[in-house]
């Protein structure tokens, strides 16, 4: 009996994460807004933000170090693109259903955002 409790549980997991992620990749085709995931740490993450202001451009930041249900979705959103995590920087840049990530020269992923 236990086993069966936990298989279903198991399974009922599986299902509940396909459907974040399936609302996630919703959300994301209809998104109107840049979206930055990234850490008040982070002097790279603070750049983008002041890249982002001076160029008038409307972004929400989420905190991934303080808002666990925002690194959920970054990660989702990150496995959706098939994009690996194994040797990812910050901030990730969700601008408009395309993501962004700091893996490199720096100005260059700032270019890429304009």
């Amino acid at each position: 009996m236990n086993k069966l409790f936990f298989l279903i549980l198991f399974f009922f997991g599986i299902a509940q994460n396909e459907l974040i992620g399936q609302e996630i990749q919703k959300k994301t085709t209809e998104q109107k807004t840049i979206i930055v995931y990234g850490s008040d740490e982070c002097h790279h993450c603070i750049e983008t933000k002041a890249f982002l202001k001076e160029k008038k451009m409307d972004f929400i930041f989420y905190d991934i170090d303080k808002n666990p249900e925002a690194l959920k979705e970054v990660l989702i959103k990150l496995k959706n693109a098939n994009i690996s995590t194994s040797n990812l920087g910050i901030p990730v840049v969700d601008k408009y259903g395309v993501l962004y990530t700091n893996n490199g020269d720096f100005q260059e992923f700032l270019k890429k955002l304009e």
